[in-house]
């Protein structure tokens, strides 16, 4: 809301000790298979994109937040999360890789309750470590300063009131174009087979100097913000991803409703690792504030 591979010998060397090769290799795919299956396969889980709001979504009784509760009654619960959030931009692209992610309050200006919410969910370094090893088209740095943003733990308090599912966080390289974004998450999609949910966490409209304050707590929006978000509903129901991806080019309503890309992006994420046969569904799906939705998809 606010801001390993494995080497091995060519077939035509000469091999005067095959058992003993073999039993190398032996050895190295079985090194291989403990890095690959830190996380055992499952039945592929959903994918989410959470529009996430005003961080006081973290602490109030509303509909937003029971609709969080309701998305996670209908699902397996996860192994572990993976968490691409609007609110940890950097220069590179890294995963959180300590043990024990501290909760960030990155937001100002709050009621004292709101800085006092700590969400001790475990962090998990095997994920962070896979999750790198599958990115191929760039390199991903393991992290262990960050933790969970507002972006993450507001929204997965809800769905995880216990804190007892481990989550890291993946960092939006800003210097990146959309297509990036989208490309890079794609190369995630093993993670789902492996009992790792994972979630987008952002919102579709997010203008903050458009808000109207005195309406935040209502369902009122702009009609340039509305016509954006039906559109941009539309183009996930055909699995137009590309247009989705260019949105600077979609004219005046996209300009308005996306002024900067990082609480747009992790859509993309979500989007990009929608399967051919399956389908997206909406909850949430309200505006706040005028220049806001809290428009949410599940992947399934």
């Amino acid at each position: 809301f606010s801001r390993n591979t494995l080497k091995y010998r060519g077939h035509g060397a000469f091999n005067p000790f095959p058992e003993d090769n073999n039993q190398k290799m032996s050895m190295k795919l079985n090194e291989l298979n403990k890095i690959t299956s830190s996380f055992s396969n499952t039945e592929k889980m959903p994918v989410l994109f959470l529009g996430h709001g005003s961080p006081m979504n973290a602490i109030e009784e509303n509909e937003f937040v029971q609709g969080f509760r309701n998305i996670a009654g209908q699902i397996k619960k996860p192994k572990a999360i993976l968490c691409i959030s609007a609110h940890w931009e950097t220069r590179g692209t890294f995963v959180t890789a300590m043990s024990n992610p501290r909760t960030i309050h990155d937001f100002g200006g709050f009621p004292k309750e709101l800085y006092e919410v700590q969400y001790p969910a475990p962090g998990s370094p095997e994920l962070a470590k896979e999750a790198r090893d599958l990115v191929k088209t760039t390199e991903v740095g393991l992290d262990d300063k960050w933790g969970l943003d507002h972006g993450a733990w507001s929204v997965i308090k809800h769905l995880y009131p216990g804190a007892d599912v481990p989550v890291i966080q993946m960092s939006l390289d800003y210097y990146q174009k959309p297509q990036y974004h989208y490309d890079l998450a794609r190369e995630l999609g093993l993670l789902r087979e492996k009992g790792v949910l994972i979630i987008g966490s952002g919102n579709m409209v997010h203008n903050l100097g458009l808000v109207d304050w005195r309406r935040l707590n209502e369902s009122f929006s702009y009609e340039w913000a509305q016509e954006a978000n039906d559109k941009m509903k539309q183009y996930i129901l055909n699995d137009d991803h590309k247009s989705l991806i260019n949105y600077q080019q979609l004219g005046r309503e996209f300009q308005l409703a996306v002024p900067t890309a990082e609480h747009y992006l992790p859509l993309l994420y979500t989007l990009a690792l929608k399967g051919k046969n399956e389908t997206a569904d909406f909850f949430n799906d309200k505006p706040v504030g005028g220049s806001i939705t809290m428009t949410c998809v599940k992947i399934s």
